[in-house]
């Protein structure tokens, strides 16, 4: 899966979520590093939404910022996580096609099991309704 991933400052978790997505073999662009959070999440949703990438993933310090510039890219659906229940609800229920992940408090660990529910969760076909009425 062809993953865009951007984060506003580079760290040693964010070189762990790109090193598990492509120990998974997925084919990652990291299409911001170190730039203000607002062009990371507005950056990796366009390559979404202009199908140049699958899915996003995006980082910041809480998480919050990169999510809600991400949404503001049309055809973006990104989810703020910070647990594997979350990000598999989110594909799930949302068809969330961007991972939000906060640098503060996401432990290695708990990123590997998001990345994993994010990745691996189908959306359920009964809620694509709900989704088409978010734009």
């Amino acid at each position: 899966m062809r993953i865009a991933f951007g984060t506003d400052e580079p760290t040693p978790l964010t070189a762990a979520v790109v090193a598990e997505l492509e120990r998974h073999g997925h084919e990652v662009s990291e299409v911001a590093r170190a730039e203000p959070w607002p062009d990371v999440g507005r950056r990796v949703g366009e390559a979404v939404a202009s199908g140049r990438a699958e899915r996003g993933v995006v980082c910041c310090w809480t998480g919050t910022g990169v999510s809600m510039a991400a949404n503001k890219v049309p055809g973006v659906r990104a989810a703020l996580c910070t647990d594997a229940e979350t990000a598999r609800g989110a594909r799930r229920w949302n068809d969330a096609n961007v991972l939000a992940l906060g640098l503060r408090l996401t432990s290695p660990e708990v990123a590997r099991e998001m990345l994993d529910a994010f990745l691996r969760t189908e959306v359920d076909t009964d809620e694509r309704e709900n989704v088409s009425h978010l734009g």
